[in-house]
């Protein structure tokens, strides 16, 4: 897809920063995030912050945040969950998410993989949940339905999300990690798919680009599992915005796409470490999944905005009696749909 097809002005990069210098990251990025605006959000726990020159970029601190959202929740955007921080103050069409430990991937033929086009191409095709293609996205480039696809289901709908993927360090759990800590993902494959209806997922806000004027009041940090001595348990926060995201999605009839385009994952964590943040989560998701699969919303929930509320009223009835952790996610489902509403009076 060529850039043309798309206007800077329609378009959000947000970075969570981890990193105290981001300058090797950002000329690295140059060639493609150069003609859009890039939002950086600083981990509140991150003290300095050095970047490269000549970029259209904006930078929200934990002084902002809490100007937003008010002191007592400046935990919901912590750790990675600060990249969601990005997403309130947005205000373009398309936000594309990157992680500060990715960098450019490269196809099969060594060229460069530009992840707005990419991203964009994704959500500006329709998507085809309903009935699968067995040639996976039958509008990307060189694909077409196959035979025996229904025709009166070609025309498709709307893609609300694009989630890539990516190269070297991929997306496994602790305890594969563990067991396989030589294990890269080193195959580039050159196709896209649509998650099919009703099928769950786990999500990643590594590299994903979403439609915000269909689903932005969905992609929150709602779940926080927080153990004392600040042991995050982070990777629960994007599983389960994930898990309603895609409830929406299916509910609102619109469409998940995963696949490309690709980055290229430079970080290398501790495998202990990472089962020390994650183990909580790992049992907790024996839990949530069936929660999901079951869920099914009104008729009357017609926007995103309608289906949030529904879904943090389901979790608070059916899971929050279980575990308190539940019920403070609905809450801040809740207070997510409040800061969406009212985005008109951000002024940061």
């Amino acid at each position: 897809m060529s850039l043309t097809s798309v206007s800077d002005k329609e378009v959000d990069i947000v970075i969570g920063a981890f990193r105290s210098d981001l300058t090797s990251f950002m000329e690295e990025w140059r060639p493609i995030f150069s003609r859009f605006h890039l939002i950086i959000v600083k981990d509140p726990d991150l003290k300095e912050l050095k970047l490269a020159e000549g970029f259209d970029v904006r930078v929200y601190t934990e002084a902002d945040i809490v100007k937003v959202v008010g002191p007592s929740k400046i935990a919901l955007f912590s750790g990675y969950s600060c990249r969601y921080f990005g997403y309130l103050v947005s205000d373009k069409k398309y936000i594309i998410s990157i992680d500060d430990d990715c960098t450019p991937a490269k196809t099969n033929n060594g060229d460069l993989v530009d992840i707005v086009a990419g991203h964009i191409n994704n959500l500006k095709t329709p998507a085809t949940p309903f009935f699968f293609n067995t040639l996976y996205d039958p509008y990307q480039k060189g694909s077409d339905f196959v035979r025996g696809y229904p025709f009166s289901l070609r025309s498709g709908v709307p893609c609300a999300i694009s989630c890539g993927l990516w190269l070297n360090v991929a997306d496994y759990d602790a305890p594969t990690q563990a067991l396989k800590p030589d294990l890269k993902n080193t195959r580039y494959v050159d196709a896209v798919l649509t998650v099919p209806s009703k099928a769950m997922m786990p999500m990643s806000g590594i590299n994903i680009a979403f439609d915000r004027e269909l689903v932005g009041a969905v992609v929150m940090p709602a779940l926080k599992l927080v153990k004392e001595g600040k042991v995050r348990w982070e990777t629960m926060e994007d599983i389960w915005c994930g898990l309603v995201v895609k409830v929406v999605c299916d509910h609102l009839q619109l469409g998940v796409k995963s696949g490309i385009p690709y980055v290229w994952r430079n970080e290398k964590g501790s495998a202990v470490e990472s089962l020390r943040k994650e183990w909580e989560g790992v049992k907790l998701m024996e839990e949530v999944v069936p929660f999901f699969e079951t869920l099914k919303l009104s008729p009357e929930a017609v926007t995103a905005e309608d289906c949030v509320m529904e879904v943090a009223a389901a979790v608070k009835e059916r899971l929050g009696s279980s575990n308190a952790v539940f019920s403070g996610a609905a809450e801040t489902m809740v207070e997510w749909g409040s800061f969406c509403s009212n985005k008109h009076l951000i002024d940061v």
